[in-house]
């Protein structure tokens, strides 16, 4: 028997060393997988109508700050590619001042090369009327102050092409950055949206439509007496939002078929003839600044702290405004969001 055992063969370990872990590891994840098949892995963590809603709120804001700054990006870009059309035009009106000028200063050059360049004292002596000779001696000093004129006249060119060469340059790397920029923002944007639809479509149906519906929100046009506006400005202002209720949000949109908040805003008071600018936390500064108490119909209404959305007042503790991708604009309560204040553009 002890013999027996002695010529037995060892038991084989195929793995050693590094190979020893890298199959344990395997295992081991081999196992989690099983685990997460048979259902007892990680799962999204269950939430209440309430709590998806409150996330979807949070994310919607998210978004929309990210599309004010989207707006803001887009605005600045197209002022900085026409700050570069301009420099473009510039430089080749200068080019065509540099061309005339180089082919002034060749005319004269050519005709003092023609003229041999004699010595004043010499050709006075040879010639043969000195009276007419002097006459012709004052001529030649105003060619070469021409000259002189010429020349400087294409150096002062040169270095205005130059200048303008620089800077449009620098526009040139602005226009690159602020492309990236605008980039930036709608990837924010759309990554917020998309959360946003995800949380959403772990609601049913009734719930979605409730949330869409939003509290206390009116979506259609009322017959309702208005409050007077405190101008016509303001009153044209408010009616071309009553024009747009029932059209979509859409983020960056400025009309006439889509709108996000602050180019409903910015739209609206564009049709009484008074501009605004594009963003929510610019159109704040855009006019006298009121209460909360003094409001009336017209007024541009603010909310969060900083300052990401915005409605138009129209009396009656409402406003008009777009609220968010997948509702339409419509009549809410201004007390449905945390507001930050008020202005009156006209």
């Amino acid at each position: 028997m002890a013999a027996h055992r002695k010529h037995r063969k060892p038991r084989p370990y195929p793995f050693r060393g590094p190979a020893a872990r890298t199959a344990g590891s395997l295992a081991l994840a081999g196992a989690a997988t099983a685990g997460a098949l048979n259902g007892t892995g990680h799962a999204e963590p269950t939430l209440t109508p309430a709590q998806i809603k409150a996330q979807v709120d949070r994310l919607y804001q998210e978004a929309e700050e990210a599309t004010e700054k989207y707006n803001e990006a887009t605005e600045r870009t197209a002022r900085t590619r026409e700050s570069l059309e301009r420099l473009r035009d510039e430089a080749a009106r200068r080019t065509d001042r540099l061309n005339s000028a180089r082919i002034a200063l060749g005319s004269i050059a050519t005709a003092q090369y023609r003229e041999g360049g004699m010595d004043p004292s010499l050709r006075l002596a040879l010639s043969s009327d000195p009276d007419r000779y002097l006459e012709r001696a004052s001529i030649a000093e105003r060619v070469g102050d021409r000259q002189a004129a010429a020349v400087s006249k294409v150096r002062r060119e040169l270095a205005e092409i130059e200048r303008v060469r620089t800077e449009a340059g620098e526009r040139t790397a602005d226009l690159t950055a602020r492309r990236a920029e605008l980039v930036r923002n709608k990837a924010a944007v759309q990554r917020k949206l998309a959360s946003a639809e995800r949380l959403l479509g772990r609601l049913t149906a009734g719930q979605r439509a409730s949330y869409a519906s939003g509290p206390g929100a009116g979506t259609g046009r009322t017959t309702a007496p208005r409050p007077p506006a405190p101008n016509a400005r303001a009153a044209q202002a408010v009616a071309y939002a009553h024009g747009a209720i029932g059209k979509p949000y859409v983020w960056g949109a400025t009309g006439p078929g889509s709108y996000d908040c602050s180019g409903l805003t910015q739209a609206a008071w564009r049709a009484a003839g008074v501009s605004l600018p594009r963003t929510s936390y610019t159109q704040i500064g855009a006019g006298q600044r009121v209460s909360r108490s003094a409001l009336a119909p017209g007024d541009l209404v603010f909310f969060y702290s900083g300052i990401s959305h915005v409605g138009l007042y129209i009396g009656d503790g409402r406003m008009i405004h777009a609220p968010r991708p997948g509702a339409s604009i419509r009549i809410a309560p201004i007390d449905e969001m945390p507001f930050a204040g008020a202005t009156r553009p006209a």
